[in-house]
């Protein structure tokens, strides 16, 4: 379809221009850039569609490795939860990584790819269609991966502050991961209605944005705003609050211990099961991983949120290796599952040697008895056992 301003006037091809020096920029939060519906730069008979730099080569080249990374180590995550070794984890905590490893997944088989293509190929290909569902995809596990990380932090918190009530604890992380799934899908659903493609005649250029859905320009800087605090303002305090109520928790415990109020004298490390505290480090350096890896491209959204004009003063590397260096969120969550779980070592390892062995049917044989569910692998069982009290 033709491009049209709200005065019949034609779509800015300079914005197009900036827009598609990276195609993907605004679309990593979810919102088109603040200057597609402003009119503030004239039509140039002389534009010539924009073409696929070094610095989009390099951002389409790193994503291709995280992606085949983050696919390989998250799949097996939640092979490993769903079927292997990984089942044995406490009833609560379960379900709470396989909706982990699910929105990574979707992060790794939408974001990534769609970043990667729409870099490579500038303009869109895709149509309308495809244009509508594909955002709503991205902004739908975005907000999954974030919503599921406060659900792992409010279970981590009611594993500490109160841990007699561990009955209800399997029932309540299945409402709140059902409530942030729910809300995932709502906020995202906008995103069906404000992109669409609009095509500039006279350069024979396509693009994926939301022109024409705000009549004006602080109505997208509200929407921006909104997503951007249901993204990443909320959730992290939620977390900050978790933690910081967790930490003061033993911190108590210990002066309490000091003081001899305990009739059991047990050092700081021994407040808490060790089990519990192992979980407790995990989910925090979860938590830290999504703080460090996506507050740079935000703080930089945020920025061009309010002044459009710093993707002219900026160097264009410096977005694309902010984006990258978000992604890499989605390969740390596994890594650090691996680090802090031993069944999930155990099962890459058992992957490892049955791949090694596969063509040896006696070597097979021999394998499958090892790994079977009376194995006696004591370290393990005994991990085990520690979990399921957790």
């Amino acid at each position: 379809m033709s491009c049209s301003g709200q005065n019949g006037s034609e779509c800015p091809v300079h914005t197009l221009t900036l827009l598609s020096r990276n195609p993907a920029f605004s679309l990593q939060y979810s919102i088109p850039p603040a200057h597609l519906n402003s009119f503030l730069y004239p039509s140039t008979p002389d534009w010539e569609p924009p073409s696929f730099s070094q610095a989009a080569q390099f951002r389409v080249g790193a994503i291709f490795i995280l992606f085949l990374f983050a696919a390989c180590s998250n799949t097996a995550l939640l092979t490993s939860v769903w079927c292997g070794r990984g089942r044995r984890l406490a009833s609560h905590l379960r379900p709470l990584m396989l909706s982990l490893a699910s929105a990574d997944l979707m992060m790794t088989f939408v974001v990534m790819p769609l970043d990667a293509v729409w870099n490579v190929t500038v303009q869109w290909y895709g149509g309308d269609a495809l244009c509508r569902l594909l955002c709503f995809l991205k902004l739908f596990a975005m907000h999954a991966s974030a919503f599921i990380l406060v659900v792992i932090s409010l279970d981590r918190q009611h594993a500490i502050l109160h841990p007699l009530d561990a009955l209800s604890a399997h029932r309540r992380n299945r409402c709140m991961l059902l409530l942030a799934w729910t809300l995932s899908l709502l906020l995202a659903t906008p995103q069906l209605f404000i992109f669409r493609t609009i095509r500039v005649d006279q350069a024979n250029f396509t693009q994926c944005v939301s022109h024409g859905s705000f009549s004006h320009r602080w109505q997208e800087t509200v929407y921006n705003m909104f997503h951007f605090v249901t993204l990443y303002v909320v959730p992290l305090l939620v977390m900050s609050c978790c933690y910081s109520r967790i930490l003061l928790h033993i911190h108590q415990q210990h002066l309490r211990d000091k003081a001899g109020e305990s009739q059991l004298r047990r050092s700081g490390t021994d407040i808490i099961p060790k089990a519990r505290m192992k979980t407790l480090k995990m989910s925090v350096v979860i938590v830290l991983s999504f703080v460090v890896c996506w507050t740079p491209y935000y703080l930089l959204g945020i920025w061009y949120w309010f002044q459009p004009d710093m993707l002219r003063v900026t160097p264009e590397y410096i977005h694309h290796v902010l984006f990258v260096f978000g992604n890499l969120n989605t390969c740390c969550d596994p890594i650090i599952y691996g680090f802090y779980t031993p069944s999930f070592r155990a099962d890459l390892a058992a992957c490892c040697r049955w791949s090694k062995d596969s063509s040896s049917p006696l070597s097979l044989n021999r394998l499958s008895t090892r790994q079977g569910p009376h194995s006696g692998e004591h370290e393990l069982q005994s991990h085990y056992n520690q979990a399921s009290k957790d």
